[in-house]
């Protein structure tokens, strides 16, 4: 009998992440380079085949545009097809509140609970984890994407 997981997608830049959860504590992380669009489908199938998923959970921004849209078109798609729930929360909450690169100089950050973009000459990679243990009250059931456009400007 396959284990019952709730999933985490982290794919706003590379390595995408995947954390699979069992009652909140991470039992597995799957990592690739690979492009969300031609990795999401096969990752999947892998986790289907595998367990039984209750809930998916991803990063919906603020990173790159296209990641944010292939993930959520494929999570979302993914939800309706096999009724499992779909929640998002925003990428500062996985790579301890540093800025995330937007265009050319300008940074996403994120005080008290806004986002905003800011030109920062020097910032500091902000590379993504895994949490050890899945925190629901972080998530929200507005799963659509976060695509600040304000950094285009």
């Amino acid at each position: 009998m396959p284990k019952h997981v709730d999933i985490l997608f982290i794919a706003l830049s590379s390595p995408i992440l995947v954390g699979v959860y069992e009652n909140n504590q991470l039992i597995e992380t799957i990592q690739t380079h690979e492009k969300s669009s031609d990795v999401l489908p096969l990752l999947f199938d892998g986790l289907l085949k595998k367990y039984t998923i209750e809930k998916l959970f991803y990063a919906n921004g603020p990173g790159s545009f296209m990641a944010i849209k292939v993930a959520y078109i494929f999570l979302k798609s993914l939800s309706i097809l096999k009724k499992i729930p779909l929640y998002a929360t925003d990428a500062f909450i996985f790579n301890k509140n540093n800025p995330i690169k937007a265009i050319g100089k300008l940074y996403f950050v994120k005080i008290s609970s806004e986002i905003k973009t800011q030109k920062l000459e020097q910032a500091p990679e902000a590379s993504f984890s895994l949490p050890d243990v899945l925190q629901y009250s972080e998530f929200s059931k507005n799963a659509t994407p976060l695509y600040m456009i304000g950094a285009v400007g």
